[in-house]
């Protein structure tokens, strides 16, 4: 292992975390890590390390993903779009959607990622920068070449966007509590055997439902519905449990062919949130991460 392989290989993961904030996609901070480190490559002999090698990374982290921003709408989820209007697409083109992501960490939680994509880029990451990572205003200025008023004025601004926002709720379960289990073990029964009482008895009364890469989105007992006519019948559906965005989570299977993933947002009094991605490339890409050691529940 060169020593550039051995500085900079420990902190991939995290930058990848890093750049799927920034960005709401997953392929796309992949992307941009591997763009970054490939320019971080480039200029390694030139590095002085008058910062740390971890401060220079996320410097050109940070500003390949300003990049990759330029131009771009941003993504969401169909909940913050507000209902549709009649003449509006039924479905979301893939750039308009934010993607879960295979972590058990639970600064990506799906609800704060997307709330983040309503920031301005350079808030974004300031914000992130300063509340997820703790850097310095002082090294955050340096990582994005702004003066520290700057940086502390940026901060406010965001700050003040995000205030309601519920980021990081107090009554989360996490996804290795006794508690999380029942509720997907709920969520795989209903589906797996067509018992979709089981799980209507976990909702909450303001539950949300969302299912990607579509329009609309269900409250409270339109959930029950909808919910109702997509369990099919028995063998319809295989779930295999996973953990996505700090989250419990079910890749699915609907009969024998990939079809995405739900990720759901537990709560100690039910399911607050289940958030549906119609897309059989997600299965791929988490059974991928779980060959490359990423682990979901047991």
């Amino acid at each position: 292992m060169t020593g550039f392989e051995a500085a900079t290989e420990p902190l991939r993961g995290e930058l990848v975390a890093h750049s799927y904030r920034m960005l709401g996609s997953w392929a796309d901070a992949e992307d941009v890590v591997q763009d970054a480190l490939l320019r971080a490559w480039r200029a390694w002999e030139k590095f002085e390390h008058r910062s740390s090698v971890r401060t220079w990374l996320y410097q050109i982290a940070t500003n390949v993903s300003l990049t990759a921003l330029e131009g771009r709408s941003r993504r969401a989820l169909p909940s913050a779009l507000g209902r549709p209007e009649p003449d509006e697409p039924e479905t979301l083109p893939p750039d308009a959607w934010v993607q879960p992501y295979a972590a058990s960490r639970d600064d990506v939680r799906l609800a704060l990622v997307a709330s983040l994509q309503t920031l301005p880029p350079t808030q974004r990451a300031v914000w992130l920068l300063r509340e997820v990572l703790a850097f310095p205003a002082a090294e955050v200025g340096t990582i994005l070449n702004m003066s520290v008023a700057a940086v502390k004025s940026s901060l406010q601004r965001a700050r003040a966007q995000l205030e309601g926002c519920d980021l990081r709720p107090d009554d989360i379960v996490e996804p290795d509590s006794p508690e999380a289990r029942r509720y997907l073990d709920a969520y795989v029964t209903a589906f797996q055997n067509a018992e979709v009482n089981v799980l209507i008895e976990v909702l909450r009364a303001d539950v949300k439902l969302e299912i990607l890469p579509g329009r609309q989105w269900f409250g409270g007992r339109e959930c029950r519905h909808v919910l109702q006519a997509a369990v099919g019948k028995p063998g319809d559906w295989r779930m295999e449990p996973t953990i996505a965005n700090g989250q419990s989570a079910a890749v699915a299977y609907q009969n024998g062919e990939p079809y995405g993933m739900a990720v759901l947002d537990i709560r100690r009094d039910g399911l607050a949130a289940v958030t549906v991605f119609n897309d059989p490339e997600l299965v791929a890409r988490f059974s991928r991460a779980a060959s490359e050691g990423f682990q979901g529940p047991t």
